[in-house]
């Protein structure tokens, strides 16, 4: 019977999950410099040249506590893989007891028994094959999800790593243009006393003074956020790298070679798309393993054993006892319970479906975003140092020769607010270009092998 019906068994399909949209041939933002055919994704962070950095990412590796979630997750969806893989097989089991009754006066009577069970459930309609199936794609979107993670840990650590120095660079400026704004501030307190300036002009280069030195808390703790947020995604405790933030350094600035794939391509990097692939494969084998659930299930069990009197016996002279037993169970009436579950199945199949569908339109769209972005901010970069250098020629020729008494204080006092503004915008779009290149990596799925 088993043989005449196993033609009937439910297999999940191979049904390749399909796109919302035609996943286009290219990139609608091109960068005028494309990338070398050596450069690696899965270390993208090292096109920076700062070493404290890749040791920062290499560290939140080994000790990001979401990365160590996924990976117990991943064990565990290993562990329960091998648990429904172990079902197909049969169960056999040992068992041994003792016995002593006694009736009224009669003298008691003992009995020991030893034997094995075994158990078998056939697998006639594929039922349970389609359900290690399931299991199989689970444990494949859990190691897909544990790159997601490990993708996003190093983009984190990274966008961090540059909030801290874009920090420091600000902090930096700020105090350098508040040396300059205390030394107009003594020239015009001379000029004063010199009777050459009113104390309005004091009034008003110390008002400037104070508003510079007001930013300096503000840059302070910024600095101490991102060194908190370093050593937390690096499992640290937030005060570990506390030392960092007093250790100024320049704004990392990755090289151009900038490694882009096309979307084809990074479709299949990106660790989020592939998890959205397995967890369709995973409902096809569900609703394989529900539909299987309305046919028949079989049954063999066997046992044998060894009965005595004594103790002794059992080993020469017991009683031998053997059974056989064939069963089937057949569905009669359920009230629809059966195909309703294979619905609920389609349904979450289709779920599944529309997610993926989604998550490649969301990855397309995060590379799209992060290419603009890069292109803007590089011209936005070069305006902005050009007018940082002019800022910084005119506020030095304002000072001398205010120190000299050819131009009016408020000239100088304009000039120095322009280099402030200039500088400090100049920093936050070098930071900003780095972003973009993390964000860039991150949206192409790189950071993990």
């Amino acid at each position: 019977m088993a043989c005449a019906v196993s033609g009937c068994a439910s297999v999940a399909p191979e049904t390749p999950p399909a796109q919302a949209e035609a996943v286009p041939a290219a990139w609608s933002t091109s960068l005028p410099a494309q990338a070398h055919a050596g450069t690696s994704l899965a270390r993208w962070w090292e096109l920076f040249h700062d070493p404290l950095l890749t040791n920062l990412i290499e560290r939140s590796e080994r000790a990001n506590t979401s990365i160590r979630s996924a990976q117990a997750a991943l064990r565990q969806a290993r562990a329960l893989r091998e648990v429904n893989a172990a079902g197909l097989l049969p169960g056999v089991g040992a068992t041994a007891s003792a016995q002593r009754n006694q009736t009224d006066s009669a003298s008691p009577v003992n009995s020991f028994r030893l034997g094995l069970d075994a158990s078998w459930e056939p697998d006639i309609f594929g039922g349970q094959h389609s359900a290690l199936q399931a299991m199989d794609a689970d444990v494949l979107a859990s190691g897909a999800t544990l790159a997601d993670v490990k993708v996003s840990v190093a983009a984190e650590v990274a966008l961090a790593y540059l909030q801290l120095r874009a920090q420091q660079a600000r902090q930096a400026i700020a105090s350098s243009n508040l040396a300059s704004q205390q030394q107009t501030l003594k020239i015009t307190q001379w000029r004063t006393q010199a009777g050459l300036a009113s104390a309005l002009e004091v009034q008003q280069a110390r008002s400037a003074t104070e508003q510079t030195s007001a930013q300096l808390p503000a840059l302070q703790a910024a600095i101490l956020n991102a060194s908190h947020s370093l050593a937390v995604l690096t499992g640290q405790t937030p005060q570990a790298l506390q030392a960092l933030s007093a250790q100024a350094g320049a704004i990392p600035q990755a090289s151009d070679d900038v490694t882009l794939a096309i979307p084809a391509q990074t479709l299949r990097q990106r660790p989020d798309v592939r998890a959205a692939e397995h967890r369709i494969q995973a409902a096809l084998a569900r609703v394989s393993a529900a539909d299987a659930a309305r046919y028949p299930g079989f049954s063999v069990s066997a046992s044998v054993g060894a009965n005595a009197l004594t103790l002794g016996a059992l080993t020469s002279g017991a009683t031998v006892v053997n059974a056989l037993l064939a069963s089937i169970a057949l569905p009669v009436f359920d009230g629809g319970a059966a195909q309703a579950q294979v619905r609920a199945q389609q349904a979450s199949l289709e779920q599944v479906q529309v997610a993926y569908e989604a998550t490649v339109l969301n990855a397309l769209k995060e590379v799209e975003d992060a290419l603009a972005s890069l292109t803007q901010d590089r011209l936005r970069w070069a305006h902005l140092k050009e007018a940082a250098a002019a800022a910084s020629d005119a506020a030095q020729m304002a000072q001398q020769r205010y120190a000299s008494g050819l131009i009016d204080f408020q000239i100088v006092l304009q000039a120095q607010r322009t280099l402030l503004a200039a500088q400090d915008s100049l920093s936050s779009a070098s930071a900003d270009l780095g972003t973009d290149v993390v964000r860039l990596y991150k949206a192409l799925g790189g950071g993990w092998q």
